[in-house]
Formats: structure tokens, sequence, C-alpha cells
């Protein structure tokens, strides 16, 4: 597996409209349920991906997952938000060493993260896509045929993707590892691989945001994983201690998801009510498998 590139983003503090951009958390309370119900502001961690979370141009923390956790964050009754940006491989490591209270980048549900950190309730499914070459020369539409063909895969670092890929027996050798989903779609429109996987919704922001990029995003599939489909939904991530605030949190996405206000929120970031987890769908679901299945 060869890696192109490996950077950290930390941003210097810059508070722009009620949310800050933060190298470190200053928070005056380490529990963010304490901070959370006497009107405080719960710490957040980015990593610049589309449309999920990121900073806009003027440098305000913005996206699907951003937006949603501060309504939630205002019902109940939380003063904002405070974002700490980190690359994304390092989302985990850094949640779980108390740099921030929740990751809000849209991380896909696997059973490897549900080891290592407790998901609110699905925040909402997607499927995963292919980005190939304007004609799409190779025929490629799922992983399986990418394994099938040879050809070289590109996955962003610490994505669900590289499990995907390595379920539908992908060897390591025909990946690719990027740092940035921008550097993913211009590997693949440079030649640097023949194919990138990562969720659909994420492509199409980054081909739509790239005018005349040689490149097109296939249909959304379900990957197999043990000879079953895996479902793609996203979730927020919280340290297993927090077992309170993310009942709170929970409870406040369910509530919002349920009011209608949640599609609202999210369609502007090219989300449906498709996108919609269905009711019957639990992080218990989403966990069960087994890391190796």
């Amino acid at each position: 597996m060869t890696r192109l590139s490996r950077r950290r983003l930390f941003g210097a503090a810059a508070a722009v409209g009620g949310l800050t951009l933060l190298a470190g958390c200053g928070r005056e309370d380490p529990d963010p349920l304490v901070r959370l119900r006497s009107g405080g502001d719960v710490v957040i961690g980015l990593s610049g991906e589309r449309p999920f979370g990121y900073t806009d141009s003027s440098g305000r923390p913005t996206g699907e997952s951003p937006e949603v956790a501060r309504a939630v964050v205002a019902e109940l009754g939380g003063n904002g938000l405070v974002a700490v940006q980190t690359a994304f491989d390092e989302l985990v490591p850094d949640l779980l060493d108390g740099r921030f209270d929740l990751i809000a980048v849209g991380l896909t549900v696997t059973p490897l993260r549900c080891q290592q950190v407790a998901f609110s309730r699905p925040d909402y499914v997607a499927r995963t896509g292919l980005v190939v070459p304007v004609g799409n020369p190779l025929g490629l539409q799922t992983l399986a045929g990418v394994r099938r063909s040879g050809a070289t895969l590109g996955v962003l670092s610490g994505a669900a993707e590289q499990e995907y890929a390595l379920a539908a027996g992908i060897p390591s050798s025909q990946m690719v590892v990027f740092d940035a989903q921008s550097q993913l779609v211009q590997g693949v429109a440079g030649g640097q691989v023949a194919v990138g996987a990562l969720t659909r919704i994420s492509l199409l922001d980054e081909v739509r945001r790239n005018a005349g990029i040689a490149v097109e995003v296939t249909r959304g599939f379900e990957p197999e994983v043990s000879g079953r489909p895996a479902v793609g939904a996203g979730a927020f991530a919280f340290r297993p201690a927090d077992s309170g605030f993310r009942a709170e949190f929970d409870r406040g996405l369910g509530a919002l998801q349920a009011s209608g206000r949640w599609l609202e929120i999210v369609r502007p970031f090219g989300f449906t009510d498709g996108n919609l987890p269905p009711p019957g769908l639990t992080i218990d679901d989403l966990c069960a498998r087994t890391p190796d299945s």
C-alpha cells in the first residue's frame, strides 16, 4: 500500500460567526455534558472533507455534520460549537486523546471503528461510489470489479473504503492511499490511479467543484462484506466514557430527524430524504459484524 503524502492541519484560533477553529480545545469544563447543560460550547473534530465537515471561504466550519451538530446542541441548551481541525486518519486518536468532544465529519460506522468509539444513532445513509476517467474505460462499477480488473485503487487514508476494499479481496499492493479527497480525485484525473472509491456524495461534490475535470462518478452501490451488503451509514463519534453526553445528543438528533428539520439542514449539502436512516436501522445493527467479516 503506497502513501502519496501525509499532512496534519492545525489552525490558529479564529472566531467566525459563533464558531471557532482552534489548534486546541481550551474548554473550561472537561465534561461535555456538564458544559452543554450549563450553556457552554461543544468541541467538534473536523478534517476538511466536503460536504460532511469543512471550513468555508470565510473560515467558518460548516457541512452536513457540523450544521446538524449545531442544531442539536442549540436544542439541548448549549451555546454553540468550537471546531478543531486535524487530518482524517487522526480523528479517532485525537478524540480519544481529548482534543474534542465528538467527531462531526459524517464518519462511516464500521465494526473496527465500533471497537474504538461510541457512535450516535445513524445520522444518514449513503452509498459508495467510484470515480473513474471520463467514459469509464475499464467499465468499473463495484469493488469486486476493481479486484477482477487488477486496476490500481485510490482510497482515503483511514476511510471505510479501505476496509471495504480489503473485504472485497483487493490486496494492499493494489491500493494507493491519499490524505484528502481532493488528492484522491486528482489522482484519478492525473492517471496516478485507475479508480478511486469514496462515499458517492463526497465524490459528486468534489467533481462538481472542479468543472472540466476529466473524471466521472459511477452509480452508487453497497460494498459486500462477508457475502452481504454493508450499509453505508454515518454517525457522530464519541468517547466511550461519555455515555451521558452521547445519550443526550442522540435524543436531540432523533427529534431533529423526526421533525423534518434534519432534511432542511442537510439538503444544501446534496442530501435528500433518501439519505434519512430507515426507522429500524440501529448502531447495534451496524456494529454487529465482526472485524474479520
